[in-house]
């Protein structure tokens, strides 16, 4: 048996499988608080993600003792960029700075400034991502950047839990601003300019490789055997893909999440920072990827959930099954900001063109057009990046919703394949990376594609009309940026 854990930013989701890949189970924790202290924070306290984790472990031990017991590998996955101070006693300093976090907007400006991060990393140097969050603790937490012996990754906090070793992996470590993502290797010049070295970092391995094996004490504690390998592991989004065989040049996924991911895989490194699409290192060896980011996805529907008073599946339902021309009210989903592609911590979203007529299910329906829109605006910086897709598959929580799928299939003017059912998902992902480490496999064999259950073209007669909104979508955004 091979076990997945994957920290999410609202829990720990763990599941088992077999060494043929069946799903034997799985068990989640009950919600981790988030707390945002002032406007653009976000935190979260590194021992609620054990106490989850054992939860979920607990979860497993009471409906599958003999499947965990037999429990050979162990992979990793986890919300990536936050920054998780550690001491010289492997104590943590202060709450993690998540990834959604935007306070350190200006160091960011900063180091994004500075040529080299772009020309090393690949990327731009978004708020969200790990080293503006180290320049904005040591200009306003000196004491505290004084203490940091260890930075590390909210899943290779997890590792350091349980295994004691601190490590981490290419795709994760990709997200920092710190990695030469073409040499897959830390910067030590990079690290420099934001005040840090390199024996402050975790060792890397790739995410198919060991990276620890399980300390004798949880072993014994959740019933299991010795000597047990766990994987290097995956960030989030890397790990989705490996659940779902997104492994290959050309393939792709669109993740209906919290935030919104287009994700691309690619056999080569290929960067281009101007589009703000993130180029990553793969959780494989010599594999990369490139990622559209949206902030707020499911997140933006779920805001409405709360504003209207009606749960979101009510709304989505209330719009009925076939999908409508857009109307006249556009939705702007930056919630949070924007990554991809205006790079903008302080925008905010906005409904234009709101009327008398302008009822609840038109909101709801702008909401999952704005959101379409966003993941079209990844689509076209994939495309500026060099990437072609042909077709995508989507996952996550908003993927249950049949009338987004119609608005993202003819948003984006691509099928839409949806996958048998099955949770193909990061936890999923992450348990096939503990196989991998634990037997040596080869990883091509095991990332494989699920079968698809049905494909969801673009409405054709609404091509025109959808063209017409997003393109109203894209002239918004400058509009009201002086606002801010």
């Amino acid at each position: 048996m091979y076990l997945g854990i994957d920290l999410g930013t609202s829990g720990v989701k763990a599941m088992l499988i077999d060494a043929d890949q069946t799903v034997i189970g799985s068990a989640s924790s009950q919600q981790v608080a988030t707390t945002r202290p002032h406007p653009g924070w976000s935190e979260q306290d590194p021992a609620e993600w054990i106490r989850a984790t054992e939860e979920a472990i607990a979860g497993l031990r009471t409906a599958h003792p003999a499947a965990l017991a037999a429990v050979r590998g162990i992979g990793l996955s986890g919300h990536m960029h936050g920054a998780t101070l550690i001491d010289a006693d492997d104590k943590v300093l202060r709450p993690c700075i998540m990834w959604n976090d935007t306070r350190s907007h200006r160091e960011a400006a900063s180091l994004d400034a500075d040529p080299r991060f772009r020309a090393i990393t690949g990327n731009i140097v978004f708020p969200g991502f790990t080293a503006p969050k180290l320049a904005w603790v040591k200009a306003n937490e000196p004491d505290i950047f004084a203490k940091v012996r260890w930075v590390l990754l909210p899943k290779d906090y997890l590792r350091l839990w349980l295994t004691g070793e601190h490590l981490s992996e290419m795709s994760d470590s990709a997200g920092t601003s710190w990695l030469d993502t073409g040499a897959r290797k830390w910067s030590a010049e990079l690290l420099a300019a934001t005040g840090l070295e390199e024996r402050q970092m975790p060792g890397l391995v790739e995410g198919t490789e060991p990276a620890g094996t399980l300390r004798s004490d949880l072993s014994a504690r959740w019933g299991l055997g010795d000597g047990i390998v766990v994987a290097g592991g995956a960030g989030d989004n890397a790990a989705s893909a490996c659940g779902m065989g997104t492994v290959r040049e050309g393939t792709a996924f669109v993740s209906l999440g919290t935030s919104g991911v287009l994700f691309a895989a690619n056999a080569s490194y290929l960067p281009n920072p101007a589009s703000a699409v993130h180029a990553f290192c793969h959780a494989l060896p010599n594999t990369w990827h490139q990622m559209g980011v949206i902030l707020s996805a499911t997140d933006a529907l779920n805001w409405h959930s709360r504003v209207t008073g009606a749960s979101a599946a009510d709304l989505t339902t209330e719009l009925g099954e076939a999908l409508k021309e857009p109307s006249s009210v556009t939705f702007l989903p930056y919630l949070s900001g924007e990554r991809t592609p205006h790079n903008d911590a302080a925008i905010r979203g906005a409904f234009l063109g709101l009327g008398h007529e302008s009822g609840r299910a038109v909101l709801t329906q702008a909401v999952l057009e704005g959101v379409s829109f966003a993941i079209r605006d990844s689509l076209e910086a994939l495309k500026s990046a060099g990437t072609r897709l042909s077709r995508v598959t989507a996952i996550g929580g908003g993927s249950r919703s049949r009338y987004w799928l119609q608005s993202i299939a003819t948003a984006l003017n691509l099928p839409v394949d949806l996958p048998a059912d099955g949770d193909f998902g990061a936890a999923f992902g992450a348990a096939r990376l503990g196989l991998i480490a634990a037997t040596g496999a080869n990883p091509t064999d095991i990332l494989t594609a699920p079968a698809t259950a049905e494909t969801i073209e673009p409405e054709t007669a609404l091509t025109a009309a959808y063209e017409d909104a997003y393109q109203r979508y894209r002239r918004l955004y400058p509009a009201i940026r002086a606002a801010y």
